[in-house]
């Protein structure tokens, strides 16, 4: 049997057709559109299959979106699912006092990152988190401002100040305002993970699994000091072992 997953972000949304645990294809798109009359369904064309469930089950941390598209798809004879719906401490046990305020895209993640017993789970997304996992428990997180968002306001609330792409090549201070820019976001980024990595791990005592996912995973792996792995399918991964654990 054929099911689909998605995740919903407040920057971006992927949604994916899946045989057991494997992704047979990907869909990513700006969250925005799926308040667009009809683009959901748009979506779903192109990944209906025979023999596909009809359990749509997504990780969302947008509730007008997934408000949406619960309203296009009433009379498709879909069912549309939040994770947070299902009994997830049957997954993980969540050592936070309330659950509500952690994000649906940082359970899954740490739900998948379960299976390494000990791991630390950066993401940069909208924001940038870390989430912790040891002993196979969710512990908690840290939530730093997110890259590209950062850029973004800070050309927005400047009137000199030009938006950038990050480039990850940067050897020494810059020689004009884009090269300022760039120094200063790479740098001072990099000490923000490093601190925060190792303010986490300071106290660990056992190995623990270090995985980078998001849009800057890669350009910030090789300033990172300890070892790290990238996995842009941790999150989807993740929803799909809900899926398959719980419906």
């Amino acid at each position: 049997m054929y099911y689909i997953v998605g995740d919903i972000g407040n920057t971006s949304t992927r949604i994916c057709l899946l045989k057991k645990s494997k992704i047979l294809k990907s869909i990513i798109f700006d969250t925005e559109n799926l308040l667009i009359k009809g683009f959901i369904k748009k979506i779903l064309k192109n990944l209906k299959k025979k023999k596909l469930k009809k359990e749509i089950l997504f990780s969302s941390v947008v509730p007008r979106a997934l408000k949406k598209i619960k309203n296009d798809l009433k009379n498709e004879n879909l069912k549309v699912l939040e994770i947070k719906s299902l009994s997830l401490k049957k997954l993980i046990k969540i050592n936070i006092k309330n659950i509500s305020q952690l994000g649906s895209d940082r359970i899954v993640n740490s739900i998948e990152g379960k299976r390494f017993k000990n791991c630390l789970i950066i993401d940069f997304g909208t924001a940038t988190t870390f989430d912790i996992v040891r002993n196979g428990e969710y512990e908690g997180g840290v939530i730093a401002p997110g890259v590209k968002l950062s850029i973004k306001n800070l050309s927005q609330s400047t009137a000199l100040l030009p938006f950038f792409n990050l480039k990850g090549n940067q050897k020494t201070y810059g020689k004009n305002t884009k090269e300022a820019l760039n120094a200063g976001f790479i740098w001072g980024y990099q000490g923000l993970i490093n601190n925060i990595i190792n303010k986490i791990t300071f106290n660990w005592k056992m190995k623990y699994k270090i995985i980078l996912t998001g849009g800057y995973a890669n350009l910030f792996k090789k300033f990172i000091k300890k070892r790290t792995s990238v996995d842009q399918n941790i999150t989807i991964n993740g929803i799909s072992r809900v899926y398959m654990k719980l419906l």
